[in-house]
């Protein structure tokens, strides 16, 4: 039987990802409010894990979504392009009646 495994240096660029949807919904959907709330869940199959986010915020414009150019070096605003780079499928959606938003990141698992 073949284990499904992530190299350690995925394992911290998957973090990394999280990380940075989690501060992003902190800092542009709550806009700093700190009683905000967020809900994690993974799912782990053999082929993938997949990290949902759910926050109760303001529904985003899939469209507004984006990283400033790399070239603008400065910090701040690299967030969704480590999450593009880090993760293999990325959908957003929204909670029925505009109540918030949904963040599903997939990672694919390789072989081992």
């Amino acid at each position: 039987m073949r284990n499904t495994v992530l190299p350690s240096a995925e394992v911290d660029r998957v973090v990394l990802a999280v990380n940075e949807a989690c501060m992003n919904i902190i800092q542009h959907g709550y806009k700093g409010n700190k009683t905000g709330e967020i809900i994690l869940e993974i799912f782990k199959n053999a082929e993938q894990i997949v990290f949902r986010l759910t926050d109760f915020a303001p529904p985003v414009d899939e469209c507004n979504i984006k990283g400033r150019d790399w070239e603008d070096v400065r910090p701040g605003g690299l967030g969704v392009h480590f999450i593009c780079e880090s993760m293999d499928d990325i959908k957003y959606r929204h909670l029925p009646n505009g109540t918030g938003n949904i963040l599903e990141m997939t990672k694919k698992l390789s072989k081992s």
